[in-house]
């Protein structure tokens, strides 16, 4: 080869090598996430130790997610670069995985002239705290005692307590109240809220409610104080359900409108389709008593499927409102839910109630790099995820060292989209189109030089 042919090839060399770095630069551009591909922007506070940050995120931004599972979520900071971030997403805890738990329970009696103070007790337990005998610290006469509530020996289970089973004799119908508390030394006590359940027979058939839903924390012992002793129910049979380790809370929805299907059925579509668990109608009116049977679907296709039966009512006593407005799922993935109502017992009114949801809560943690402040972005129906594992993300993570990062938070509350969701067609997708412009133009420009190159050694 002569050394024009030698000065040709080197300088076709240089020519492609420039080229080359010219095209992984114009390619890394086109590949990488920008600020400006994402529908939504949220600006977020960060407090504590970096340089990650965990972030729980509502169910009211996740409605403006475009896809189901959050790949169309990232996080940049002031310069608009991408942080690296991982994603827990709540998984929902199934009936099927849920095995209730029966444990003992005790009367609590007062004498009937002091039916209302908390009642004083002795209690023979073993080493391992549980509850042999529980007796009244006082000797009560016969005649003179007054069931107050009950105790119930929940040492067995070392998890959050969730949800509450109770049964009772059958000659208490009506409606029961009581209050919820627990201890872990059975001499101090902290209130966990208000319970009530009800037995009723409607239309000759028995209604009952029996769950009662607790705080999700753990505790050795329960007290139930009813509010009216003198109509407290015998108990026959106490359980628990309580939630699997690492369960994330649970998460609700700001209130969506429904439609009247006909008189007495009520449907609502939901932004997105998701794993729901709980469900909660907004009952505005009161002494509303209305037995419902739910049901489910996943898009307007699809059938309806049966999900649970349940009461649901506001009903006033002794000028208090009596009000059980919530029902259970399954955690299948639904965006349609139809509610029929037996309007014999007064039903939930003309128009549609409006409809709360709740989802398992999702996790983002963020390793945070260069200039705050950060934002969070989401609303992208075609990029893909860019999640890393948490171990990866942050080394050696545990739940402890979970509990000690930092902790980031929106600034804005996130709006719920204003309608559903419609599945339009995807749009042209200009970052896949440019990447392959860039790549059929730099095969087109090395072709043209090559051949320019092979007519010169010819030439010459």
């Amino acid at each position: 080869m002569n050394n024009r042919s030698q000065l040709l090839s080197r300088q076709f060399i240089v020519r492609a090598a420039v080229f080359g770095a010219l095209l992984c630069a114009a390619l890394w551009a086109q590949a990488e996430d920008l600020p400006d591909d994402f529908a939504s922007h949220i600006p977020l506070t960060v407090s504590g130790e970096g340089p990650w940050y965990r972030l729980e995120l509502p169910l009211a931004l996740q409605l403006n997610a475009r896809q189901s599972n959050l790949n169309d979520v990232r996080v940049f900071n002031a310069d608009g670069q991408a942080q690296p971030y991982a994603l827990s997403l709540g998984q929902p805890q199934r009936e099927e995985d849920q095995s209730p738990v029966s444990v003992k329970w005790f009367p609590l009696y007062n004498r009937d002239d002091a039916r209302d103070a908390e009642p004083k007790i002795r209690v023979e337990r073993t080493a391992n705290g549980t509850l042999v005998e529980v007796q009244p610290q006082g000797e009560i006469e016969a005649g003179e005692e007054i069931l107050r509530g009950w105790l119930l020996d929940t040492s067995a289970i070392n998890a959050p307590l969730d949800q509450l089973i109770l049964d009772w004799s059958t000659e208490r119908e009506g409606f029961q109240r009581f209050s919820i508390e627990a201890s872990d030394d059975l001499q101090h006590w902290k209130r966990w809220g208000e319970g009530q359940v009800a037995r009723l027979s409607f239309a000759d058939e028995l209604v009952e409610q029996r769950v009662v839903t607790l705080a999700g924390r753990s505790a050795r012992y329960l007290r139930l104080l009813w509010n009216m002793p003198q109509s407290a129910p015998t108990l026959t049979s106490a359980q628990l359900l309580s939630s699997r380790p690492g369960v994330l809370p649970l998460s609700w929805s700001p209130a969506i409108a429904g439609q009247v299907e006909k008189p007495g059925v009520y449907v609502w579509q939901l932004p997105v389709a998701l794993p729901l668990e709980r469900m909660r109608v907004d009952i505005t009116q009161p002494n509303s008593l209305a037995p419902g049977t739910l049901y489910g679907r996943r898009d307007a296709s699809a059938p309806w499927r049966l999900i649970d039966s349940g009461l649901l009512y506001r009903l006033t006593q002794n000028g208090q409102d009596v009000v059980q407005d919530e029902m259970e799922l399954p955690g299948d993935v639904v965006q349609q839910l139809k509610l029929e109502v037996d309007e014999r017992g007064g039903g939930l009114g003309k128009d549609a109630p409006k409809l709360s949801f709740a989802v398992r809560a999702t996790q983002l943690v963020f390793l945070g790099r260069g200039a705050p402040p950060y934002s969070l972005a989401i609303g992208n129906a075609t990029i893909k995820g860019a999640n890393l594992p948490l171990a990866t993300l942050v080394p050696g993570a545990t739940a402890e060292k979970l509990t000690t990062l930092g902790s980031a938070a929106l600034t804005t509350a996130p709006l719920v989209p204003a309608t559903p969701a419609i599945a339009a067609a995807p749009g042209p997708d200009w970052k896949r189109i440019g990447l392959w412009s860039v790549l059929v133009l730099g095969v087109i420009f090395l072709g043209w030089m090559a051949i320019g190159t092979l007519r010169a050694s010819r030439g010459k």
